[in-house]
């Protein structure tokens, strides 16, 4: 099959904007609980730093279970009624939660604070995947080819990056109080965005779908169980799904950790606002230039190019202290640019998995993607947890609003440790498993 045959129709730029404008708002999902939460619940609530980590992290074991399972269920969707908008529309309701995590009545501190936000996350997470599933799925729905699914994606990347920029950068600067009505406030505008632009997303998901062709999923229905296996059995999407689930691990850590790194390594805690901004902005220009990268040596080699680039970069942050901000701040940026390949890179090989399954007879694009999402969610939990282990190892001592504590060097120590070595450690074990997939060698271009 070549491409010409397979993707006789190029998405149009309005229609691709119109899409990726959903990722505006997920971008807010994703950005703001991984950097806030540990902090606001180990600086506001008073929630010891292992309980905070467990917070967010137990969530997410639902989600292992959640994400294929609605992937099965936006197939059979997909099959009965031609799309899968019907599950988008329930991801809207996501706002709701985000506002209420971050809205924890006065009379909560310490663990049933963390009690209060884990319950929202649940529901937050769970809404989420009802959007991220089959949003994510669209891609692999359309009549489209390699190259051509690389830039879709690097749309969708653009968009989300400036939704992860305007999150990272507004809503630190929104609670620079540490009071939890800033907190509240924050979550509440912030979700407005979150309403706005996954309505605009799910009418771009049908514009897509009606002008380049829908691919529905196989006529027969499969269970549950079905799915997840054939999508585990696959040897080169499981590689990539192994070495993303370190990938994830890491930049959530990274983001969870952005604020303690501003505040005890620089004493300046309005440092987080500039540094996510370092990290998020280069991704808006990099992904055209790792498109170009990828049309050049291949999706494969890019993403260990930035995984690679990511470990040089971490570690280089362990003289964080010493370099000064200014320099800090470029290496920042270095590590910014690494992470729009590893986005690009990594989204954009999930449907190049799912046609290599279609050439082999099977295809259930709802299925890999809810393992896919499943993944994602499942990083975006170990990270923050593992750094927040690290902390409890070095004994960080949390604190509530208003109070002041100094801590032991041990603690000093564990969180730039947490922040450099370990991120680096965790990419160079997810290397290790990207070299193992195969999927670029087997594409049809």
């Amino acid at each position: 099959m070549s491409v010409a045959t397979e993707a006789p129709v190029r998405a149009k730029l309005g229609h691709l904007a119109s899409y990726s404008s959903g990722s505006l708002g997920m971008g807010v999902w994703v950005t703001v609980p991984g950097l806030l939460l540990l902090y606001f619940m180990t600086h506001t609530l008073g929630v010891s730093p292992l309980i905070a980590g467990l917070t967010l992290l137990l969530p997410k074991v639902i989600d292992a279970v959640v994400h294929p399972f609605l992937g099965s269920l936006s197939d059979r969707q997909a099959r009965r009624i031609g799309h899968r908008r019907r599950m988008l529309w329930w991801g809207v309701g996501l706002a709701v939660a985000m506002t209420a995590m971050f809205s924890v009545p006065s009379a909560l501190e310490g663990w049933t604070a963390a009690l209060w936000i884990g319950a929202w996350y649940i529901v937050g997470n769970l809404l989420f995947a009802c959007f991220q599933v089959p949003y994510l799925t669209t891609p692999s729905d359309l009549k489209i080819g390699y190259h051509e699914r690389t830039r879709v994606f690097m749309f969708r990347m653009v968009f989300l990056t400036v939704g992860l920029l305007g999150a990272g950068v507004a809503a630190p600067a929104l609670v620079k109080s540490g009071e939890r009505g800033d907190y509240a406030q924050m979550a509440l505008l912030l979700s407005a965005v979150m309403i706005v632009t996954g309505v605009i997303g799910i009418l771009g998901v049908r514009r897509l779908t009606e002008h380049a062709g829908f691919r529905e999923p196989d006529a027969h229905d499969h269970s549950f169980w079905s799915d997840l296996k054939i999508a585990w059995l696959d040897r080169d999407f499981r590689a990539l799904v192994l070495s993303y689930l370190f990938t994830g691990t890491v930049t959530h850590l990274f983001l969870a950790a952005v604020p303690f790194y501003t505040q005890y390594v620089f004493g300046n805690t309005g440092l987080t606002s500039l540094f996510m901004g370092a990290f998020l902005a280069p991704a808006i220009f990099a992904s055209p230039l790792w498109l170009k990268v990828s049309k050049r040596i291949g999706k494969q080699r890019g993403l260990l190019l930035s995984q690679l680039i990511f470990i040089g970069g971490s570690l280089v942050l362990i003289a964080g202290g010493m370099l000064g901000v200014a320099i800090t701040a470029v290496v920042v940026v270095v590590l910014g640019i690494s992470f729009a390949g590893l986005q690009l890179f990594a989204f954009s090989m999930v449907p190049d998995a799912v046609a290599a399954a279609e050439r082999r007879g099977s295809s259930r694009a709802g299925a890999y993607t809810g393992v896919w999402t499943a993944t994602e969610a499942t990083g975006t939990a170990i990270g923050p947890y593992v750094y927040s282990a690290v902390l409890a190892i070095g004994g960080f001592v949390s604190t509530t609003a208003g109070q002041e504590v100094v801590q032991a060097d041990s603690a000093h120590t564990a969180l730039v440790i947490g922040f450099t070595l370990v991120p680096a450690v965790l990419m160079a074990v997810a290397m290790v498993f990207q070299s193992r997939c195969r999927l670029d060698s087997a594409a049809d271009r």
